[in-house]
């Protein structure tokens, strides 16, 4: 079993122009999740795949491996899928280059999960609901689980209308770690853009409109990402006063 993290990334965000190279304390932030995925203990590679020049040289000015791909790529999954098709490995983990707050052990989770039942299609790192507000957030996307972990639906805004303290049982925040067994990714890649998945843009519903199986494993503390420049602040924040955020800062400068 060979595992391999990858992290898409392109310059071209709508929200926020450039965010992949925004300089956290004086490290573009795809290096930063870049030098935390190479902390975990599993994975065999950590590789950056991109078709914009820009981030190729500032990850390999840090010594980062980078793996040039297409420019017209819709999603992270179809880019890194590019980049499989030529690389020797059994499992493939989709790492967002928005999430700077990437903590090591929730990696860790996700190899555990793969060498448990290494022949599943696909898994998601899921975080905890934590506010009522945050089931109404468009800007990240929530998931229906099942008492077993399978991944039913994946939305933005929740269509329950039970108690918070009842939703919080059956519904999680979809996470940026996504894994895949690598031949499922190629067959993945090939299948039509699905109906929500067009919609909604979430790639994970292709996974389940075609019938095939993703599975929740559930990681905490569930931590914000970086989609648009407010955002930015409250990352900032939680890396300056959170203590295992800032020894993992620590480490990684």
């Amino acid at each position: 079993m060979k595992i391999v993290g990858i992290i898409p990334a392109h310059m071209a965000s709508v929200r926020f122009p450039k965010k992949i190279l925004f300089n956290i304390h004086g490290l573009p932030m795809i290096e930063h999740v870049r030098r935390r995925a190479l902390l975990s203990k599993g994975l065999d590679d950590v590789l950056v795949a991109t078709c914009d020049v820009e981030i190729a040289d500032a990850v390999e000015s840090y010594g980062g491996k980078v793996i040039m791909t297409s420019n017209d790529h819709k999603n992270g999954t179809s880019r890194i899928a590019e980049v499989v098709q030529n690389y020797d490995c059994s499992h493939v983990l989709l790492l967002q280059g928005d999430e700077p707050l990437l903590l090591p052990k929730h990696i860790d989770s996700m190899i555990k999960s793969i060498k448990k039942n290494p022949k599943k299609d696909a898994w998601n790192a899921t975080g905890s609901i934590n506010t009522e507000d945050e089931l109404d957030l468009h800007s990240f996307v929530k998931c229906t689980i099942t008492r077993d972990n399978k991944i039913m639906h994946c939305f933005r805004k929740t269509p329950y209308f039970s108690d918070i303290k009842i939703q919080k049982r059956f519904v999680r925040k979809i996470l940026g770690i996504i894994a895949y067994r690598k031949d499922f990714l190629l067959k993945l890649n090939q299948l039509p853009e699905s109906e929500i998945e067009s919609a909604e843009f979430i790639e994970q519903m292709r996974i389940i409109e075609s019938g095939y199986d993703l599975y929740s494993v559930p990681v905490d503390p569930s931590l914000p990402s970086i989609n648009e420049p407010h955002e930015a602040d409250i990352v900032l924040d939680y890396l300056n006063n959170n203590s295992e955020q800032n020894t993992l800062l620590k480490q990684i400068l």
